[in-house]
C-alpha cells in the first residue's frame, strides 16, 4: 500500500457505497429497554464468495421501529486534514479534548493494528479546524485501541496487546531483546509526559496488577478509573477493572460469556450525568449499565453491536456499529445510533456508507465507525476498516437511513 492510498483509504466509502445495492428486509417486534430482542430465525446456507458467512442475505431482522429512525446528518470526509500529513492507520479512538474543540485520535502508525517497529506517533491532535497541532508517543505503543480525556485534560489510552506473545497470525510482530510492553493502560499529560501505568508492560493476567486485552478506559467525576479488560480475541478477560485516582486496585467485575454479568468483548465505556457506567457489550450486542459497585441496572438490546460509545453533556448517548451483518440475520445496519442516556429512546440512526457485508459487498469482520465523540452539535467518527475519519453535521432536511 502507498503512502497517498493509505491516507485516501478513509474517504472513498461514499462512492464506493453508491454502487452497492441495498439489503432487503422484513420486520419483527422491536426490542425495548432491559429486554431481550427477538430470538434470531434460522436462515438458509447461502454459497457466497469464500471469506463470506452463509446466510440468506434477503431476509433481515431489522426492526420498523429502527427503520423508521431518521437521518438528519450530513457526512464530511474533508474536515480532517491529513493528506498532507502522517498516512492515517485504524483508529478505534476518538474523543473531544477538554476544551470541547479540539479533537484526540489515537490512530495504529499507519497500519490495521500494531505499532510495533514504528516511531510513528500513534496519538494525534487536531484543532477545531482539523488541523494537526500535535503528534505523540512515538515508539510507546503496541496496540492502540480506546482512549479518554479526564476533567484536566490528560489523555488516558490502552494498549492492547503486547510485544512478547504470539497473537494468532500476526505472531511475527515481537523484537527480539525490546523491552515488554503493551497490555496496559497509560495516563499522559497534553504534552505527551507519562503520568501513570495500569497493568503490568508485556505480562497478561487477571489478577489486580495485570490486564489482558483492556479495549477502553473512562475516568469519574472523582477520579476513579474503569477499565474494560478484554476484547475479541484470546486472552480476554471480560471484566471492568476500577481503580482509584492513584491506579491503586478497588474491584472488578465480570466473566467471559452471555449471562446477566457476564461480558463479551466490552469495547468502550462512558459515564452519564448520574454516574452510571456503560459498556458496549459487543459480542453480545448490548449495552449494559452498570453502578460504579459493578451492580446491574439496565441491559438496552436495541443499539446494535456497539463498538464505540460517547455521551455529551446533555446525556446524549451516541453509539456506533461496526460489525453487524448476517451473523446477527442483519437485525442492525452498521453505522451509528443517537438517543437519550437517561431513557434508552432512539431519536437518531444514520448508517455507515459502507453498510453490512455481502456476497456482493464483501467487508472486513469490523468495517466503518467504530470510534466516536460529538461537541457542539455535530460528532466525529474513527474507522479501523478502511482507516479513516469524517465529521458530521445537522443538516436541514431529514430523511429515512
Amino acid at each position: 500500500m502507498t503512502n497517498v492510498q493509505g491516507k485516501l483509504l478513509g474517504f472513498g466509502a461514499v462512492a464506493i457505497a453508491a454502487l452497492l445495492p441495498s439489503t432487503a428486509s422484513t420486520q419483527v417486534p422491536s426490542s425495548r429497554p432491559g429486554q431481550q430482542a427477538a430470538a434470531p430465525a434460522t436462515v438458509q446456507a447461502y454459497p457466497g464468495s469464500p471469506g463470506v458467512p452463509a446466510g440468506d442475505y434477503n431476509v433481515s431482522l431489522r426492526t420498523a421501529e429502527d427503520k423508521s429512525l431518521p437521518n438528519m446528518w450530513a457526512r464530511d470526509e474533508t474536515f480532517f486534514q491529513v493528506l498532507d500529513g502522517p498516512v492515517l492507520g485504524g483508529a478505534s479512538g476518538i474523543r473531544m479534548d477538554k476544551d470541547g474543540r479540539s479533537i484526540w485520535v489515537y490512530q495504529r502508525c499507519g497500519t490495521y493494528d500494531y505499532c510495533i517497529g514504528s516511531n510513528d506517533p500513534p496519538l494525534i491532535k487536531f484543532d477545531a479546524k482539523g488541523k494537526i497541532v500535535a503528534r505523540l508517543l512515538g515508539g510507546q505503543i503496541v496496540y492502540p485501541h480506546g482512549m479518554t480525556v479526564d476533567r484536566d485534560g490528560n489523555v488516558w489510552v490502552t494498549d492492547l496487546r503486547t510485544n512478547t506473545h504470539e497473537q494468532g497470525d500476526q505472531s511475527a510482530k515481537r523484537i527480539p531483546g525490546a523491552a515488554p510492553n503493551g497490555a496496559v493502560v497509560r495516563k499522559y499529560s497534553p504534552q505527551g509526559k507519562l503520568l501513570l501505568t495500569l497493568g503490568t508492560p508485556g505480562v497478561y493476567g487477571n489478577d489486580d496488577t495485570h490486564l489482558s486485552q483492556p479495549s477502553a478506559v473512562v475516568v469519574a467525576r472523582n477520579g476513579d478509573i474503569f477499565v474494560a479488560d478484554g476484547h475479541d480475541s484470546a486472552p480476554s478477560n471480560n471484566r471492568i477493572v476500577r481503580y482509584d485516582k492513584n491506579g491503586t486496585f478497588i474491584k472488578a467485575w465480570g466473566s467471559t460469556g452471555s449471562g446477566p454479568d457476564q461480558l463479551n468483548c466490552p469495547h468502550d465505556l462512558a459515564i452519564d450525568s448520574q454516574g452510571r457506567l456503560f459498556v458496549a457489550d459487543r459480542g453480545n450486542t448490548r449495552i449494559q449499565i452498570f453502578n460504579v459497585e459493578g451492580k446491574l441496572l439496565e441491559s438496552w438490546t436495541h443499539w446494535g453491536r456497539v463498538s464505540g460509545l460517547y455521551i455529551d453533556s446533555n446525556d446524549v448517548l451516541y453509539a456506533v456499529d461496526s460489525m453487524s451483518g448476517i451473523g446477527q440475520e442483519n437485525r442492525f445496519m452498521r453505522g451509528a445510533h443517537i438517543g437519550d442516556a437517561k431513557t434508552g429512546k432512539l431519536t437518531a440512526f444514520i448508517p455507515d456508507p459502507l453498510g453490512n457485508p455481502a456476497p456482493w459487498n464483501p467487508l472486513r469482520g469490523t468495517s466503518g465507525m467504530e470510534g466516536i465523540t460529538a461537541a457542539d452539535g455535530a460528532f466525529f467518527v474513527s474507522q479501523v476498516t478502511p482507516p479513516g475519519l469524517a465529521k458530521y453535521t445537522p443538516r436541514p432536511w431529514k430523511t429515512k437511513p
